[in-house]
């Protein structure tokens, strides 16, 4: 396991041609996130990023970098430019996403001088009828004003006119590039000279619901340690499931992921044929963090506003791992499986907290991480660590 503290394309320049089996890295996404500078920057659609990323995969190699819906594109035709081969959209889809939505009618309000005028009613009928300051009992929960606000209407009657308009949709999934470095002849030489250039089909099969939950940790980890399973190529399982004597591998990986959501199963209607995975939980974020200071990040933006300190702001209350856009470990094993042979080498040169690092720690795969921010390698050093001294499931 090794991080650096550098900027990306400077420490990537030092590193040897064809040195890295894998690349599995999550770039700003170029929004400006919670005011976040390093998500401004335009380092994710630098062509020179990814060609030195080109220079030090190993010929058919893959690499799978996130971005966001709105700057996707941008991404990955700087990838494809570099001289990669995109290969696909992996899609990670999801239930809990906040729409930053404008409300338009109140913003003409604002602008003409003019304070919405309260109703007397609640914001949410369905819970109770009485008023903003009512603190009722409905199902054993007491409302307050703060969660129980007023129902409010335009003051003004340009405001009326553009009542229930915004401008944007609720975020609800994020797209990754699948790509990989040209090959040297075809697959088949490919793999034997370089020992990489497929995807581990087997290895990252989606399980069905009747199977034994060690079991399919064992499968997932690689390993079936203690379990009926028949060994097969580069150490994957063939796990039997619990309720019959026939053997069965999963269903295909698909370029779809989920979260496991209620919305996205009433969707899907067979969300178990995905493989499913959730946002990070506390847990996941702060394993290894004793002894950090939990803290929020403002970055410039105004005290008691949106990013700031406003306890209304979930996504910004004071936390030990307190980047802003941390990827659930679970995910990243999976991602890192999918591209990367046995005791490969896994390059991210965004590393952040370090989650592509503790899914290798986990899988059993070398680790190179990359991050200008001192204070985020730090983070991610003790999160690997802690993956490493672990070695269990999550």
């Amino acid at each position: 396991m090794k991080l650096i503290n550098a900027d990306c394309i400077e420490a990537m320049k030092a590193m040897p041609d064809n040195s890295v089996d894998s690349i599995v890295t999550d770039p700003p996404y170029e929004l400006g996130f919670m005011g976040k500078s390093w998500d401004a920057s335009g380092i994710a659609f630098n062509i020179e990023v990814w060609q030195e990323a080109l220079r030090v995969i190993k010929p058919g190699g893959h690499l799978i970098a996130f971005s966001g819906s709105r700057t996707y594109h941008r991404m990955a035709v700087a990838i494809e430019d570099a001289g990669f081969e995109v290969r696909d959209q992996i899609m990670w889809v999801y239930g809990s996403g906040f729409p930053k939505s404008h409300n338009i009618s109140k913003g003409i309000d604002k602008a003409a001088g003019a304070e919405p005028i309260e109703t007397g009613l609640p914001n949410n009928l369905n819970s109770c009828l009485g008023g903003s300051a009512c603190h009722c009992e409905t199902d054993g929960t007491k409302f307050s004003a703060t969660k129980h606000p007023a129902k409010t209407v335009a003051a003004t009657s340009e405001a009326a006119q553009w009542n229930g308009w915004g401008t944007a949709l609720k975020p609800a999934h994020e797209p990754m590039v699948l790509a990989r470095k040209p090959l040297e002849g075809t697959v088949a030489n490919n793999v034997l000279t370089f020992g990489v250039g497929g995807l581990n089909i087997d290895g990252t099969r989606v399980v069905s619901d009747d199977w034994d939950e060690k079991t399919v940790l064992g499968k997932y980890r690689g390993s079936n340690e203690g379990n009926d399973s028949v060994t097969s190529n580069f150490g994957v399982k063939e796990i039997k499931s619990t309720n019959t004597e026939s053997t069965l591998i999963g269903r295909f990986p698909a370029n779809f992921i989920h979260d496991g959501s209620d919305e996205v199963n009433e969707l899907l209607g067979e969300p178990a044929r995905f493989f499913y995975c959730a946002k990070a939980s506390k847990r996941d974020r702060n394993e290894g963090l004793d002894g950090f200071e939990a803290k929020r990040d403002h970055d410039g933006r105004k005290e008691g506003g949106v990013g700031g300190d406003n306890p209304r702001n979930r996504t910004n209350n004071a936390k030990v791992n307190h980047h802003p856009t941390v990827k659930p470990v679970t995910l990243m094993q999976y991602l890192v499986r999918l591209v990367t042979p046995p005791n490969g080498i896994v390059l991210d040169p965004f590393m952040g907290s370090g989650s592509t690092g503790k899914a290798c720690a986990y899988e059993g795969f070398d680790f190179i991480g990359i991050d200008q921010s001192a204070e985020y390698v730090a983070i991610a050093q003790a999160r690997i660590d802690f993956a490493t001294n672990d070695k269990l499931p999550l």
